[in-house]
């Protein structure tokens, strides 16, 4: 059975599922698992979850700066005060995902961020909330879990707090790409190098 690991020409180990694909493979060495603390980076990170329920990721990677041009660069409180008229725009914009129930749970989110903000002082004390206490690295894909009892959590509190599309998967998948857990497989060089971002980046939350 293959452990999911990958060995590029130039001998370097990786994640198998960010080979095949040049924008895959950027997004896999330079982005997924690196820490983010930033409000407004975890705002987009949570909404492009929610667009790419459905559908490939990669749809979603190659259509992001499109994402951030109509969404206002996903400022929240920007986002926040969308009405009807930005919603039609957004349906007439070929360049994003058009589906009416993720642009208004985009918008509703926005509304139910700046709350959320309000509330814990910022998203990355929410978010970085949910860091399970101790977190078994992957030696091999199968290992790696699609949601854990830390994403359950994290979305029963998201839905209270009025957030839309943030199922258990969803929120895993947050927590996977931007540090919350290290998903990297172990044998991959990005593991070391995203547990020692994650200390630096704890240390600022």
């Amino acid at each position: 059975m293959s452990t999911g690991i990958k060995t590029r020409s130039n001998g370097v180990s990786v994640c198998g599922w960010g080979e095949g694909d040049t924008d895959y493979a950027h997004y896999h060495d330079t982005e997924w698992g690196m820490p983010v603390t930033d409000d407004v980076k975890l705002y987009e990170k949570m909404c492009l979850e929610g667009f790419q329920a459905g559908l490939s990721w990669l749809t979603i990677l190659r259509k992001r700066e499109n994402f951030r041009v109509a969404f206002g660069g996903f400022e929240i409180e920007k986002v926040a005060g969308f009405g009807d008229q930005e919603v039609q725009e957004l349906l007439n914009d070929s360049g994003i995902v058009r589906h009416r129930g993720k642009i208004e749970a985009t918008i509703n989110n926005a509304q139910a961020a700046v709350s959320t903000i309000e509330r814990y002082g910022s998203l990355a004390k929410f978010f970085w909330g949910f860091e399970p206490a101790k977190h078994q690295p992957a030696q091999k894909l199968s290992e790696i879990a699609a949601k854990t009892t830390e994403s359950e959590h994290m979305s029963k509190e998201l839905k209270k707090l009025g957030w839309r599309f943030v199922g258990p998967t969803t929120c895993y998948s947050l927590m996977q790409a931007d540090g919350i857990v290290n998903d990297h497989l172990t044998q991959c060089f990005r593991h070391p190098e995203i547990e020692v971002a994650r200390k630096v980046a704890k240390k600022s939350i």
